[in-house]
């Protein structure tokens, strides 16, 4: 059964159109989450905005809005899900369809490095800045550090999420660092490293970002040696939901990897977009539950 109908989106474009100025008055009046503590469970939706729109064997998963949120709403719903990592297009849809309400909310903060091209590494920061996520009464920022040893466009990226981590700290917003040791290879495409040795790397220069490190969570990959991972920092760690199992039995090694990984104290929770929104089998609240029973 569909969340979203023709309605919601026809009324959606309507208010974008008419009233834009009521986007900021949700957003102001929306009631905020009691608090950011116990284990979350957030849902990532803004992998659109970098032109990542694959789901398992479909290229164009992520590229159908109404499919989209229609999942977004769905998920949102489900008992245990704290709230949602989104681009301001998707978060203000979200607004829209009244499914914020109560949940805490991040806002994705450099979306330049669009997949597959050139400049990839290049993460310039096109989305959400920290007056603008402290203005509209959300809970953090969360930016994609990819750092490639050869190409010399990852330190502008480091400087800029530096700036980001002190800017979010000074509005006592979370800033949720997500860190790769990345590598082009013979094909030109972008990959990131996930050796333990690689993942404990980038997550403690991840955490030296910034003049203090008070309000920064790190967002890091499940590889085989989490405890390794894990005792690189002592920084709130969400653990990166990753791709879409393409079967059942993927899933649930899936599941299994990330039950293993919340057992240390300092992975406060998950962030999860494609295995939840678009999971084999396609039923959304099963997947959530699923997911939710871990935590």
């Amino acid at each position: 059964m569909r969340a979203v109908t023709a309605g919601d989106l026809a009324a959606i474009v309507r208010t974008r159109m008419e009233d834009p100025g009521h986007i900021a008055h949700l957003a102001a009046a929306r009631p905020r989450p009691a608090g950011m503590t116990g284990r979350l469970l957030i849902v990532a939706a803004d992998h659109p905005a970098r032109g990542s729109l694959r789901a398992g064997d479909d290229p164009l998963a992520m590229g159908d809005r109404a499919t989209l949120l229609d999942r977004l709403v769905r998920a949102l719903a489900r008992p245990g899900v704290d709230g949602v990592l989104g681009t301001a297009d998707v978060l203000e849809d979200l607004l829209l369809l009244g499914a914020l309400d109560g949940k805490v909310v991040f806002g994705s903060m450099n979306r330049g490095g669009l997949a597959g091209t050139v400049f990839e590494i290049d993460d310039r920061f096109t989305g959400y800045t920290a007056p603008a996520l402290a203005g509209h009464g959300f809970q953090g920022g969360k930016m994609l550090l990819r750092i490639d040893p050869d190409d010399p466009l990852t330190a502008p990226t480091l400087h800029s999420c530096a700036r980001a981590v002190d800017q979010l700290a000074e509005s006592e917003l979370v800033a949720l660092v997500e860190p790769f040791i990345s590598r082009r290879g013979p094909d030109g495409k972008v990959r990131n490293d996930l050796s333990v040795e690689s993942v404990v790397r980038s997550a403690t220069v991840a955490a030296g970002l910034g003049s203090t490190s008070a309000y920064t969570w790190l967002k890091l990959p499940v590889v085989d040696d989490m405890e390794a991972v894990v005792a690189a920092t002592t920084l709130p760690v969400l653990l990166l939901g990753g791709e879409v199992g393409v079967d059942a039995a993927e899933h649930g090694a899936q599941l299994a990897s990330w039950s293993k990984a919340l057992a240390a104290p300092a992975v406060r929770g998950l962030v999860v977009g494609r295995s939840l929104l678009f999971p084999p089998g396609g039923d959304v609240e099963a997947a959530v539950d699923s997911t939710v029973g871990l935590l």
